[in-house]
């Protein structure tokens, strides 16, 4: 009997195809929102493996239920939406899809960089609304950013990826990490510092840190007291490594100079003084959005299933200890 595969929602069809031709037989919930916790309660009971998104929280419960399930593969690097102990504990492997994301968060990382700092998104608004009559000395000035210091809380692939292209605008580079950095520091001439350091000492402040215990509210009101005034706060990371609230404060209170998000401590929900504020720019969750990159997280998903299924190590097991 064919194994039995779970999509909580639409992936592009290459993952999905490469499913179907190695034999499997796939459900997908078709509706373009988050999968109620009762339909995924139900659907848990009788299938082999489960392909979850980062909105989808994989509690111990959705784990108990799961009578029959060997692996859970998220469709996405992170895997904090995942009770990792508990499908741990019943011996169900738990996957990722690190990489492939790289490029495409890190570039969004710099349209962030560049938006708030040059205040696209201000100055299209106005525009569109008929209120530009001609060039002014003091029409929406912004920050510069060729040869201003970048601070990247996190070095790992993607934080690597936008110091790379930092390099490009003559800037100097900082970084915190628990690692040193070969690359930022031979190749990018940039300095491994404390974050304290790095805070008050960056024009520009990126978050590339997974969400853990540590990580939670990393960034809070004694954070951004540390932060020049001029500087901007970039995450495009996860949500909680910021405490939104501090972050409302330190922007209405000129603190800091702007925020670039793509991350939200409660998302899908906003704070409606964030909304407010003009110094901002406010993206839906699209790091990975690229038809490249998210196609390579549906083939990836799919092949550790595939993997599993045929007696072999996954690709991105993250418990290996059960094996």
């Amino acid at each position: 009997m064919a194994k039995k595969i779970f999509i909580t929602r639409q992936i592009p069809q290459p993952g999905i195809d490469l499913l179907i031709e190695n034999g499997f037989d796939v459900d997908v919930y078709t509706e373009d929102k988050p999968i109620p916790i009762k339909v995924l309660l139900e659907k848990v009971e009788n299938i082999d493996a489960l392909l979850p998104l980062l909105t989808d929280s994989i509690s111990a419960e959705i784990i108990e239920k799961g009578n029959k399930l060997k692996i859970i593969a998220n469709y996405a690097a992170g895997f904090n939406n995942i009770d990792l102990e508990a499908a741990t504990v019943r011996e169900i492997v738990v996957t990722n899809t690190p990489g492939v994301l790289t490029e495409a968060t890190a570039d969004l990382t710099w349209a962030l960089i560049m938006a708030v700092s040059k205040r696209i998104v201000e100055g299209d608004e106005f525009t569109r609304a008929g209120k530009f009559t001609g060039w002014g000395p003091l029409l929406f000035l912004g920050g510069e950013i060729t040869g201003k210091t970048l601070g990247i809380v996190g070095a790992g692939r993607i934080g690597t990826a936008v110091a790379q292209r930092a390099f490009g605008f003559n800037m100097n580079i900082l970084y915190t990490d628990g690692n040193k950095n070969d690359i930022i520091e031979n190749k990018l001439k940039g300095k491994k510092v404390e974050l304290d350091e790095l805070l008050k000492n960056s024009n520009f402040i990126s978050l590339h840190v997974p969400l853990t215990e540590r990580t939670f509210h990393l960034i809070d009101k004694e954070e951004f007291q540390k932060m020049k005034n001029t500087a901007y706060m970039i995450n495009t990371s996860r949500g909680p490594v910021i405490n939104e609230s501090a972050l409302v404060n330190a922007l209405q209170n000129n603190q800091i100079a702007g925020a670039g998000l793509d991350v939200y401590e409660n998302e899908p929900e906003l704070k409606e003084d964030l909304i407010r504020l003009k110094n901002t720019v406010l993206l839906p969750h699209i790091g990975s959005a690229t038809l490249e990159a998210r196609t390579k997280m549906a083939i990836m998903a799919a092949t550790n299933i595939i993997s599993y299924f045929e007696g072999k190590k996954p690709p991105n097991i993250i418990n290996p200890e059960i094996l």
